[in-house]
């Protein structure tokens, strides 16, 4: 499954962040997204995702004209809902009112109760939280929300994943233990990831890295 990625264009109609960027990101790689504040890694990461439209700069809505593939097939005009693309950011995200087990099993697909909450058990025992699950998420501790957030996007079974500086909440000690553990499962399930990230310690584990200067 290789996500291949072609901005021609994409900023405001004042002006443009990115030009003319292209890659492309083979199963179970990592590319590294770098640049400046404000030169556009997040915006990029919002276009192969879908939800650019939720994205304004200043005033002006940011568009972009290219093409996002996945494995050959044209995801450009498709709502964000049907790309199978799985997002992870800095805040895990998630939902106060469900106990742990509840958060994942949330991002499960339909199917059998029993055969759901078998891979909610495996997710927890794969994060080394098998005794959490009726755990409220507000009790655990930054590191073991990271854990949750990621295998919660992984139960949806992203086809690849974008991850939007996932690591810089963390202290140095978790931030690697957490970068390795969720590489490991990248390339265990061999899905595309794009990182954004200003750390350069990140780019020593990830095979690929695109460095994005402003357009204007």
């Amino acid at each position: 499954m290789t996500l291949s990625v072609h901005i021609h264009t994409l900023g405001s109609a004042q002006s443009a962040l990115v030009h003319d960027l292209r890659f492309e990101v083979p199963p179970g790689q990592i590319l590294t997204l770098m640049g400046a504040s404000g030169s556009g890694k997040s915006s990029v990461l919002a276009a192969i995702a879908g939800t650019l439209g939720s994205i304004a700069e200043g005033a002006q809505a940011l568009r972009f004209t290219g093409s996002v593939l996945l494995n050959g097939e044209d995801l450009t005009q498709r709502p964000t809902a049907q790309r199978g693309i799985g997002l992870l950011f800095q805040d895990a995200l998630l939902f106060a009112h469900m106990s742990v087990a509840e958060n994942l099993l949330f991002a499960v697909p339909p199917g059998p109760r029993a055969m759901r909450q078998a891979q909610v058990q495996q997710a927890l025992e794969e994060s080394g939280l098998e005794t959490y699950g009726e755990r409220d998420p507000s009790t655990l501790s930054g590191g073991q929300r990271a854990r949750v957030a990621l295998m919660r996007a992984l139960l949806a079974q992203p086809r690849a994943l974008l991850l939007d500086e996932p690591f810089s909440k963390l202290d140095a000690a978790l931030r690697d233990q957490f970068r390795h553990f969720v590489f490991e499962h990248i390339r265990a399930r061999q899905i595309p990831a794009v990182l954004v990230t200003h750390d350069a310690a990140d780019i020593a584990d990830s095979q690929l890295l695109v460095t994005l200067n402003h357009a204007r």
